[in-house]
């Protein structure tokens, strides 16, 4: 089964080739959505198997915050916390494995708070557009838990081990601005159009070339454990690939011929 465009439940669409999953909402207090993550998870399944086809996935939080991580009350409630938390982050893992091995661009609007699991989600986007009021946290340690949602691989690849260890040890709060020194978010719009600049990007990038996108992505991947000469091999590979490819050839021509180019 192949479609560009359904609607797939009220926490996940697809619409104009971008997917769109829910993380949180108001009504869980912004706390992780396990339903949407579950869905997201199940969609992108589909995604990466190639039965359903997208151009960028959005990440989004309904409400006054991105995520602000586990429902605790929920931990608190549970008769067997251990049991519980762990079933919690093998559903969560299974959508960050998903939401890992997507080839296209992963975008995510970031308004409010993103602590938690909602830094970790931010951590494996591509591109993560915030507020001047954006706050990240990772928050683990003030209830007494490790990170989960891949934060400990992902953050000391983006700021550092050193930095990860000390923003992770002394559960630092990370504002819009530090954050996009850091590497964290990528820019900052205004509050009030963090969302809308989200979904303007993931649209624009749904209709880019996605081949490229691919190409680029797996080449920023494999440059984390190859040497100088394997990446200068593999760049010369994946252009070349580009060039012979549709949407390489279709660039080529629209530059020559000073049009804008059509990737659909």
């Amino acid at each position: 089964m192949s479609y560009s465009e359904a609607d797939i439940s009220s926490k996940v669409s697809i619409e104009d080739g971008v997917l769109r999953i829910v993380v949180a909402t108001e009504a869980g207090g912004a706390s992780l959505d396990l339903e949407g993550i579950e869905e997201g998870t199940s969609t992108l399944r589909s995604v990466n198997a190639g039965e359903i086809a997208i151009g960028s996935v959005l990440l989004i939080g309904r409400g006054t915050n991105f995520c602000a991580g586990g429902n605790v009350r929920d931990f608190a409630d549970a008769a067997d916390r251990g049991a519980f938390v762990r079933s919690v982050a093998d559903t969560f893992h299974a959508f960050v494995r998903e939401l890992a091995a997507v080839t296209v661009p992963i975008v995510a609007g970031v308004h409010g708070w993103a602590a938690g699991a909602g830094m970790s989600l931010v951590c494996l986007t591509d591109i993560a557009i915030g507020g001047p009021s954006t706050k990240l946290r990772p928050a683990y340690p003030s209830i007494g838990f490790t990170p989960d949602g891949a934060m400990s691989w992902t953050l000391p690849r983006i700021v550092g081990s050193g930095r990860a260890m000390e923003m992770l040890l002394n559960d630092s709060t990370i504002n819009g601005e530090e954050a996009v020194r850091l590497g964290i978010l990528s820019r900052l719009v205004g509050d009030d159009h963090v969302d809308s600049e989200a979904e303007r990007l993931a649209r624009t990038l749904a209709v880019g070339p996605t081949s490229a996108y691919q190409g680029i992505k797996k080449l920023l991947q494999a440059s984390e454990s190859a040497t100088l000469a394997e990446q200068l091999d593999a760049e010369s590979a994946s252009v070349s690939a580009a060039a012979a490819s549709p949407e390489g050839r279709e660039g080529v021509d629209a530059f020559v011929e000073k049009r804008r180019p059509d990737f659909s």
